[in-house]
């Protein structure tokens, strides 16, 4: 689609002659927010990994905003503007939570990151070293604007966990619950403003509370018109926050749609729980 984000065409990946993702093509329009579900196996992180850069597709192409990055960095596909947290949750242990969301900032530096785009070449990268070392040892004028510019953006991301995260913005990641771990990692994504937020399983080990806080958080980033790609298993969550849903089966899209629709489709029924029970546990009948 022209008015896409994020444009996924024939998307496949391979892991030893076993097909992981095979054909897969969707799309995300800004400001939707879009799920992926399926069982275990069907090839969801995968996706999201191939979307994110951490895996190469062997076929097909990836869109964002009109340019093409299924052969990008990691790091430049960030730069470009996504941003994610995963499955089993990563943050850094003995950092503060304050230093993890602005971990999040690193790409978007400019002042911090005196000639970051010769970084990547092996005989010149020392320069950059150099230079970063230079200014946090003597300070320039334009990176005193920027570290207020990082403050402000790390006092905003923990005021959107205010009650979680606020008492504990100086704690070290490692003595957190581990929902506020999540949170951590949530607001360290939102951090670098991205224009798409792929969230990989984001209430994983959640309790029903918890969930719920998630819920209404990622309620609010919609109405603000943030973009985003989420994998979650808790379908009543799936089925509150999303415009569309992706159902994923064996590698391949079996379904697609609004939310009420793919929860009746049989193919979707079929998938999670076999023929004699709807999703959402009521009997078929």
């Amino acid at each position: 689609m022209s008015d896409a984000l994020l444009q996924v065409d024939d998307l496949e990946r391979h892991f030893e002659g076993l097909k992981a993702v095979g054909g897969v093509s969707f799309h995300v329009s800004p400001g939707e927010v879009v799920s992926i579900i399926g069982p275990n196996g069907s090839g969801k992180t995968t996706t999201l990994n191939l979307v994110t850069g951490a895996l190469r597709p062997n076929a097909g192409s990836i869109s964002l905003d009109g340019v093409r990055i299924d052969r990008a960095r990691s790091v430049d596909i960030a730069e470009h503007g996504i941003a994610r947290t995963f499955q089993n949750g990563r943050v850094f242990a003995t950092l503060s939570v304050a230093d993890n969301i602005e971990v999040g900032i690193h790409s978007t530096l400019r002042a911090h990151r005196p000639f970051r785009r010769l970084s990547h070449l092996f005989l010149l990268r020392w320069i950059p070293l150099l230079a970063e070392l230079f200014v946090a040892i003597f300070g320039t004028p334009a990176a005193r604007r920027e570290r207020r510019s990082i403050d402000a953006i790390v006092e905003t991301e923990i005021d959107r966990f205010e009650a979680r995260l606020g008492p504990r913005r100086d704690d070290p990641a490692y003595s957190l619950s581990y929902a506020n771990r999540r949170r951590t990692e949530i607001a360290r994504a939102l951090a670098l403003k991205p224009k798409l937020l792929v969230l990989d399983e984001p209430t994983a080990g959640m309790n029903q509370s918890e969930t719920a806080e998630v819920l209404a958080q990622l309620l609010q980033l919609k109405a603000e018109g943030q973009t985003i790609l989420l994998v979650e298993h808790k379908l009543d969550l799936v089925m509150t926050v999303s415009d569309r849903v992706i159902v994923m089966d064996g590698g391949r899209i079996i379904a697609e749609g609004a939310p009420q629709a793919v929860r009746r489709d049989p193919a979707v029924i079929e998938a999670y729980l076999g023929r004699r029970r709807h999703l959402g546990g009521e009997d078929a009948r």
